[in-house]
């Protein structure tokens, strides 16, 4: 028998306005323009106000005022509202060349007085070189394009990341062509005399060697060859001794090997890679002046667009409202403009918010971290987590996360991304609290000076750090040096 009950529960939910601010404290500065352009192309509600900036409806986010703008306080003469009819409106919709390029006038498009485009460079890239000198091999058509799928095949780096049996059966299965794996392995070798030296190979040992065979013979290139054919296990763990030892070389003449072996390429197809534009330069998301000893912090202007609602939507409202017929269709495009009217407004609160939301952050990272920005001293920081500055600007963790996450400020002393400001608490041995940030600092500093011949391990390290003050576990200083991206002492060793 089914039985009914009352049940209260208290239960969070988010907001779509809420998700949206939170999407939008995500975004670096980078992608905000890309973000509000594709805002304005799906919502022609929203205007910017770079064309009409002596407009009373303008969202300047530069302004940290209070703005009770919204859609209903719209007041408009008699006369505006006759002259806008919402049928002009409804045809316009059925037009098939109609619509709104509200994008195109933030961006520069539209009208006659277009802005010019950046040319963009033309480069080759690694496949495309590679496929050019198979004109050199004077190949029939099907074993063309057997040295096509190969080359294909090849990653970025050059290497050959497929098995012949695969490419064999790519080429059956995708182009109905018949081959074997011995005729593949004719057109590998022959692929391998391309340029760059070293590519379409398995392994790094087959691209270091095939590098050095295309080298003028000499006594050490000689010897190099037979290191990475016979002793390559020994040469990337860097046992020296042991190959001296086997090749009867004197140190001299292997230093000489080891010098030339380090002149090559491992990765021969990475000099083609192509850095797109939103990685060639970092956008600085806060800049941070020291006027006198008083720092100042802005917020890049590219964070805070001129953002409006559309007069001509609200004007349509309006003509509705004072509409004495009013049919079906109609309304369902009064519904149209009236959702895309509030989407617009929340979309403008969002981005307000976000700014609001920034700078706040920032001025209390600015004033905890006061003593850096000061000088630029690292040894300055202080030890800062998230919970800290979460506390200073009665924000949630998450909240600090998310504006700290891929966000950059630029000082006198460099940019520097925010998480480079936070770090863990660590206590030396006279009670004092140091950042973990200035313990690694010393520990580049010991292995930057230490005996390349005669590399510090990780004990001896530890050693020294407690001569320094600094009590922490040999496992704490081998983390550390993983995060520092430097080897253990075996493989920092020098001849």
């Amino acid at each position: 028998m089914l039985r009914q009950s009352n049940q209260q529960k208290l239960l969070q939910k988010l907001s779509p306005q809420q998700i949206q601010l939170m999407k939008l404290l995500q975004i670096p500065t980078a992608n905000l323009e890309e973000r509000i352009k594709e805002e304005l192309e799906e919502n022609p509600a929203l205007e910017t106000g770079a064309d009409s900036a002596g407009s009373d409806d303008i969202y300047d986010l530069n302004d940290s005022g209070n703005d009770d703008d919204s859609v209903d306080d719209v007041e408009l003469s008699n006369d505006t509202a006759e002259k806008v009819d919402l049928d002009d409106f409804l045809k316009r919709e059925d037009d098939d060349g109609g619509g709104y390029d509200h994008a195109d006038d933030y961006y520069g498009g539209g009208g006659d007085d277009k802005q010019m485009v950046t040319p963009a460079r033309v480069e080759t890239s690694f496949h495309e070189y590679v496929l050019d000198q198979l004109g050199m091999l004077e190949l029939d058509e099907r074993k063309q394009k057997i040295a096509e799928q190969i080359i294909g095949s090849l990653d970025d780096d050059g290497y050959l990341r497929r098995e012949v049996t695969s490419i064999a059966d790519d080429l059956a299965f995708g182009q109905n062509i018949s081959t074997t794996p011995e005729e593949i392995k004719g057109l590998i070798l022959q692929i391998q005399q391309f340029d760059p030296p070293g590519i379409c190979v398995w392994t790094l040992q087959e691209c270091l060697v095939l590098q050095l065979k295309r080298i003028p013979e000499t006594k050490p290139v000689l010897d190099a060859i037979r290191v990475l054919e016979d002793y390559f296990e020994e040469f990337t763990k860097k046992h020296y001794d042991k190959i001296q030892k086997h090749l009867d070389l004197n140190d001299e003449d292997f230093k000489k090997v080891i010098n030339t072996i380090i002149k090559l390429t491992p990765k021969p197809g990475g000099a083609f890679a192509v850095v797109s534009q939103a990685e060639s330069y970092i956008l600085p998301d806060f800049f941070v002046f020291n006027n006198n000893g008083v720092l100042e912090l802005t917020l890049n202007s590219k964070n805070a667009p001129e953002l409006r609602i559309s007069q001509g939507y609200k004007e349509m409202m309006q003509a509705y409202d004072r509409s004495e017929k009013k049919n079906k269709r109609q309304k369902e495009t009064v519904m149209f403009i009236k959702q895309k009217l509030d989407s617009a407004k929340w979309f403008i609160d969002a981005i307000k918010q976000r700014q609001h939301t920034l700078l706040h952050t920032m001025q209390a990272i600015m004033d905890f971290q006061s003593g850096f920005f000061q000088t630029g001293d690292e040894s300055m920081l202080r030890p800062m987590i998230l919970k800290d500055i979460a506390q200073l600007t009665n924000l949630d963790i998450s909240t600090v996360s998310r504006v700290a996450n891929s966000k950059y400020v630029q000082t006198e002393y460099g940019t520097y991304i925010l998480k480079y400001f936070f770090s863990e608490a660590l206590h030396t041995e006279s009670g004092e609290e140091v950042s973990t940030r200035e313990v690694k600092m010393i520990l580049h500093e010991l292995i930057n000076a230490e005996n390349k011949r005669k590399p510090l391990s990780d004990e001896h390290l530890t050693e020294m750090l407690l001569e320094k003050g600094y009590g922490i576990a040999r496992r704490t200083v081998a983390k550390y040096r993983e995060q520092l991206n430097i080897p253990v002492a075996r493989l920092r060793k020098e001849l």
